[in-house]
């Protein structure tokens, strides 16, 4: 195996934008589990949060991000974010990223020529934001990032990126081979990862290895996730010994396509920025009631006031109504989405899109310092894989997007500052995938992830209890003991490693809400319906070894 200075796991925004800023520094590692494509980030329509206009200000931008975090933002993690906003465009249009312009026309990435971006970009609105502010490409931004980055990784001699990988545990000191002992503090050496072509395990050793898996939103019944977001970095993390953080606050996207029987399509935050109205069967625009911002409330609110009203009603989703907007505005604007609906029979412009809530994005996650380091030396995360805290207890709009990029940079800025040797592959165990059987029957995982699915989203999701809570701890506790089991017993496949993140995901998920006597952001338990005076993270890790 090649030797390597940085390892990066995951493929996404965060990923590769830490990847192409570090490939000047050393030779990269990209593993990623499915294909360079697949993740969270391909997915994101509505666009990248920036100040990119001269009316608008940094300072307008922070106090949007600090209220929407209902008290529980990191102020210098937000300032940092919002004052790197504008050099994050910068980096991505040097990386060949063509977002629409002003003119309506995509523009085109510098492609790595150092030139500035053209203004003026076209900005959208999002909810919660007191500006336009939202740089997109079309309703397919994510989709537009990810292909420049990954066309501008592939071109770079110093960047290799490995496709079907799947990472399984971090190297600690417990790997290290019989008679050889660590120094200094506890760290991370690596990882090792399954070949899922090869059926093999591999050990990647290097100097920092970065996590970048995105979030969680598998673990729920309903999620705007792809299939493999199955938070394999925060557990690894955890296991390893790094603390999480706030694992309580998932994100509820409100409108999700209700079309039962088909994967979940996401209905972006832009169109309500654009002029959308959500409206119950009657049409009457409940959210007038609910926020004075009306149907542009952070998305907290939205998704728990759909889901109240659709339980007063008795109906199964409520309706986003964009009629009102001239067609040839929403083809400019929206073509995609309007698209897939009409392909699904729905014609947008003259008819309401009925829609629900669905899981959508993780604001807790490995507990990460400025610099985006973990509680483990040599270990960094970024992305919806990093609490950094500048979300706090709900995420502003289109500031995930932003956050991959500013904190993948303040990570590789701390690693090339304080330079650790790469560690050497004789000292560490490897890794005996012949050593243990197939399991007799693979099915009893996926009846596993339906349990995991139902009980997450019926106990722990947009309401919760005490009761509900205890009552799904108490699912999750059985399912995670026939998984350790499973784990030691059976040789390794794809599903039993995710459905082993997946459950001690659920299990942090739940010990963080049950730990939370309050109700903040996203975190909404009806026994403690009030908000606490004094806002104060929830913080999980293992007992020291």
């Amino acid at each position: 195996m090649a030797e390597y200075d940085f390892i990066v796991v995951g493929s996404g925004i965060a990923g590769l934008s830490f990847a192409l800023k570090a490939a000047s520094h050393g030779k990269v590692l990209v593993l990623t589990k499915k294909l360079s494509w697949s993740g969270s980030t391909n997915l994101a329509q509505g666009g990248i949060a920036s100040v990119m206009d001269p009316t608008d200000s940094v300072e307008r931008h922070a106090q949007d991000t600090l209220v929407a975090g209902a008290g529980l933002c990191r102020e210098d993690r937000v300032r940092i974010l919002v004052n790197r906003g504008p050099q994050a465009i910068r980096d991505l249009v040097d990386w060949g990223v063509r977002f629409t312009m002003a003119s309506g026309k995509n523009g085109s990435g510098s492609k790595g020529r150092g030139k500035k971006p053209p203004a003026p970009f076209h900005l959208a609105r999002e909810g919660g934001h007191s500006s336009s502010r939202i740089v997109h490409a079309d309703d397919l931004t994510g989709h537009e990032i990810q292909r420049a980055l990954i066309e501008a990784a592939a071109g770079h001699g110093n960047i290799t990126i490995l496709e079907n990988y799947l990472a399984i545990d971090l190297v600690t000191r417990k790997h290290l081979r019989k008679g050889e002992r660590e120094g200094g503090p506890r760290r991370c050496y690596g990882l090792y990862a399954l070949d899922v072509k090869g059926d093999k395990i591999d050990l990647f050793l290097g100097a920092a290895t970065v996590l970048c898996t995105g979030g969680v939103g598998q673990i729920y019944a309903h999620s705007t996730n792809d299939l493999v977001s199955t938070g394999d970095g925060i557990a690894m993390a955890f296991r390893a010994g790094a603390a999480v953080e706030d694992m309580e606050f998932m994100q509820f996207h409100p409108t999700a396509l209700y079309n039962p029987g088909h994967p979940t399509y996401l209905i972006s935050e832009a169109m309500r920025g654009h002029g959308g109205v959500l409206r119950n069967h009657r049409g009457e625009a409940f959210m007038d009631k609910v926020h004075p911002l009306k149907s542009l409330a952070p998305r907290d609110i939205v998704a728990r006031a759909i889901d109240a009203e659709m339980k007063r009603t008795g109906q199964p989703c409520m309706y986003l109504d964009v009629t009102k907007t001239d067609k040839t505005d929403l083809l400019r604007h929206f073509p995609n989405i309007y698209k897939h609906c009409k392909e699904m029979g729905l014609d947008i412009s003259e008819q309401w899109i009925p829609v629900v809530p669905a899981a959508h994005f993780m604001c807790g996650g490995v507990k990460v310092d400025v610099n985006s380091a973990a509680e483990l030396a040599g270990l960094y995360a970024v992305g919806e894989t990093a609490c950094t805290g500048v979300h706090g207890a709900n995420r502003l709009a289109s500031n995930s997007l932003l956050e991959g990029v500013v904190f993948a940079e303040r990570a590789l800025a701390h690693i090339v500052a304080n330079p650790s040797p790469k560690p050497s592959r004789k000292r560490f165990k490897t890794w005996n995938s012949l050593a243990l059987k197939p399991a007799p029957e693979t099915i009893i995982y996926s009846h596993s992830l339906e349990t995991i699915k139902s009980t997450m989203w019926h106990y722990v999701g947009i309401v919760r209890s005490d009761f509900r809570l205890a009552r799904a701890e108490e699912f999750i506790r059985v399912i995670s003991r026939q998984i350790h089991k499973d784990y030691w017993s059976f040789s390794m496949v794809p599903d039993l490693i995710e459905l082993r993140n997946l459950t001690l995901c659920a299990e942090l998920i739940i010990q963080s809400a049950r730990k939370r006597k309050e109700s903040r952001g996203l975190h909404y338990n009806l026994d403690h319906p009030k908000t606490s005076a004094k806002a104060k993270h929830t913080t999980l890790r293992l007992k020291p070894e």
